[in-house]
Protein backbone atom coordinates (compact mmCIF):
# COMPACT_ATOMS: atom_id res chain seq x y z
CA UNK A 1 0.00 0.00 0.00
CA UNK A 2 1.58 3.49 -0.89
CA UNK A 3 1.42 6.59 1.56
CA UNK A 4 3.24 9.23 2.45
CA UNK A 5 4.34 12.20 0.01
CA UNK A 6 8.00 12.90 -1.10
CA UNK A 7 9.58 15.85 -2.95
CA UNK A 8 12.08 14.90 -5.22
CA UNK A 9 13.64 16.16 -8.44
CA UNK A 10 13.88 15.10 -11.86
CA UNK A 11 17.01 14.80 -14.23
CA UNK A 12 17.83 16.35 -17.49
CA UNK A 13 16.92 12.85 -18.94
CA UNK A 14 13.29 12.53 -17.50
CA UNK A 15 13.98 10.10 -14.45
CA UNK A 16 12.62 10.25 -11.15
CA UNK A 17 13.56 7.93 -8.01
CA UNK A 18 10.67 5.93 -6.53
CA UNK A 19 11.21 6.38 -2.99
CA UNK A 20 12.47 2.66 -1.26
CA UNK A 21 9.13 3.32 1.15
CA UNK A 22 7.05 2.85 -1.92
CA UNK A 23 9.36 0.11 -3.55
CA UNK A 24 9.28 -2.13 -0.42
CA UNK A 25 5.54 -2.44 -1.31
CA UNK A 26 6.36 -3.77 -4.92
CA UNK A 27 5.55 -7.64 -5.56
CA UNK A 28 8.23 -10.00 -7.13
CA UNK A 29 5.87 -10.22 -9.61
CA UNK A 30 6.40 -6.74 -11.31
CA UNK A 31 10.09 -7.38 -11.43
CA UNK A 32 11.00 -3.69 -11.10
CA UNK A 33 8.16 -2.85 -13.88
CA UNK A 34 6.16 0.32 -13.89
CA UNK A 35 3.42 1.38 -16.29
CA UNK A 36 2.98 4.60 -16.33
CA UNK A 37 0.18 6.48 -17.78
CA UNK A 38 -1.77 10.34 -17.49
CA UNK A 39 -3.97 10.56 -14.51
CA UNK A 40 -7.50 12.03 -14.75
CA UNK A 41 -5.86 15.07 -13.03
CA UNK A 42 -2.94 16.67 -13.78
CA UNK A 43 -0.35 13.85 -12.22
CA UNK A 44 1.17 11.18 -13.67
CA UNK A 45 -0.21 7.75 -12.43
CA UNK A 46 2.11 4.87 -12.26
CA UNK A 47 1.22 1.27 -11.16
CA UNK A 48 3.90 -1.80 -10.62
CA UNK A 49 3.32 -4.10 -13.46
CA UNK A 50 1.34 -6.61 -11.37
CA UNK A 51 -1.05 -3.77 -9.92
CA UNK A 52 -1.66 -2.02 -13.66
CA UNK A 53 -2.76 -5.86 -14.67
CA UNK A 54 -5.29 -6.55 -11.90
CA UNK A 55 -6.54 -3.03 -11.64
CA UNK A 56 -6.24 -0.87 -15.13
CA UNK A 57 -5.55 -3.85 -17.76
CA UNK A 58 -8.41 -6.16 -16.61
CA UNK A 59 -11.12 -3.23 -16.56
CA UNK A 60 -9.75 -2.08 -20.12
CA UNK A 61 -9.99 -5.30 -21.82
CA UNK A 62 -13.36 -5.36 -20.37
CA UNK A 63 -14.31 -2.59 -22.81
CA UNK A 64 -15.89 -2.85 -26.50
CA UNK A 65 -13.56 -0.92 -29.00
CA UNK A 66 -16.78 -0.79 -31.27
CA UNK A 67 -18.56 1.52 -28.74
CA UNK A 68 -17.36 4.74 -29.97
CA UNK A 69 -16.45 6.79 -26.55
CA UNK A 70 -14.98 3.37 -24.97
CA UNK A 71 -12.88 3.12 -27.90
CA UNK A 72 -12.16 6.90 -27.41
CA UNK A 73 -11.63 6.55 -24.29
CA UNK A 74 -8.95 3.66 -24.91
CA UNK A 75 -7.07 5.83 -27.40
CA UNK A 76 -6.64 9.16 -24.95
CA UNK A 77 -5.94 6.48 -21.93
CA UNK A 78 -3.35 4.48 -23.75
CA UNK A 79 -1.41 7.15 -26.10
CA UNK A 80 0.95 8.73 -23.75
CA UNK A 81 1.04 4.83 -21.26
CA UNK A 82 4.39 3.90 -21.44
CA UNK A 83 6.67 0.72 -19.37
CA UNK A 84 9.79 0.68 -17.92
CA UNK A 85 12.01 -1.08 -15.03
CA UNK A 86 13.68 0.47 -12.74
CA UNK A 87 17.64 0.83 -13.29
CA UNK A 88 20.72 0.31 -10.76
CA UNK A 89 19.35 3.55 -8.86
CA UNK A 90 15.55 2.76 -8.46
CA UNK A 91 14.90 5.36 -10.87
CA UNK A 92 12.30 5.52 -13.84
CA UNK A 93 12.67 7.19 -17.33
CA UNK A 94 9.26 9.15 -17.37
CA UNK A 95 8.40 9.79 -21.24
CA UNK A 96 8.93 13.44 -22.41
CA UNK A 97 4.93 13.82 -23.10
CA UNK A 98 3.93 13.11 -20.08
CA UNK A 99 6.18 14.99 -18.33
CA UNK A 100 4.84 17.46 -20.32
CA UNK A 101 1.52 16.82 -19.55
CA UNK A 102 2.05 17.10 -16.09
CA UNK A 103 3.94 20.32 -16.42
CA UNK A 104 6.74 19.01 -14.51
CA UNK A 105 9.70 21.35 -14.49
CA UNK A 106 12.74 20.07 -11.67
CA UNK A 107 10.81 19.05 -8.49
CA UNK A 108 8.50 16.45 -8.03
CA UNK A 109 5.83 15.70 -5.95
CA UNK A 110 5.33 12.09 -5.36
CA UNK A 111 2.09 10.51 -3.55
CA UNK A 112 1.33 7.29 -2.44
CA UNK A 113 -2.43 7.09 -3.62
CA UNK A 114 -2.83 3.45 -2.18
CA UNK A 115 -2.65 1.23 -5.14
CA UNK A 116 -0.64 3.72 -7.74
CA UNK A 117 2.01 6.18 -7.34
CA UNK A 118 1.05 10.33 -8.44
CA UNK A 119 3.90 12.48 -9.42
CA UNK A 120 2.99 15.84 -9.29
CA UNK A 121 4.58 19.28 -9.69
CA UNK A 122 4.32 20.69 -6.41
CA UNK A 123 2.76 24.28 -7.52
CA UNK A 124 -0.43 22.06 -9.44
CA UNK A 125 -0.47 19.59 -6.73
CA UNK A 126 -0.76 22.47 -4.18
CA UNK A 127 -3.46 24.76 -6.12
CA UNK A 128 -5.28 21.44 -6.79
CA UNK A 129 -5.84 21.01 -2.84
CA UNK A 130 -6.34 24.54 -2.34
CA UNK A 131 -9.07 24.65 -4.84
CA UNK A 132 -11.04 22.55 -2.90
CA UNK A 133 -14.53 24.55 -1.77
CA UNK A 134 -15.26 21.70 0.97
CA UNK A 135 -12.44 21.84 4.20
CA UNK A 136 -10.70 18.14 4.73
CA UNK A 137 -13.18 17.90 7.73
CA UNK A 138 -16.13 17.69 5.61
CA UNK A 139 -14.80 15.97 2.64
CA UNK A 140 -13.43 13.15 5.47
CA UNK A 141 -16.62 12.84 6.96
CA UNK A 142 -18.58 13.00 3.52
CA UNK A 143 -16.37 10.55 2.13
CA UNK A 144 -15.86 8.09 5.14
CA UNK A 145 -19.07 8.08 6.34
CA UNK A 146 -20.26 6.44 2.92
CA UNK A 147 -21.98 2.55 3.80
CA UNK A 148 -20.75 -0.46 1.28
Amino acid sequence: MFIGSFNYSIDNKGRISIPAKFRKYVSQESNDTYIMTRGTVQCIDIYPLDRWKELVASRLEELNSFEPQEAMFLRMFLQEAAEDTLDSQSRLIIPKKLIEFAKIEKEVFILGAIKKIEVWNPKIYDEYISSSEKSYNEIAKEVMNRKK
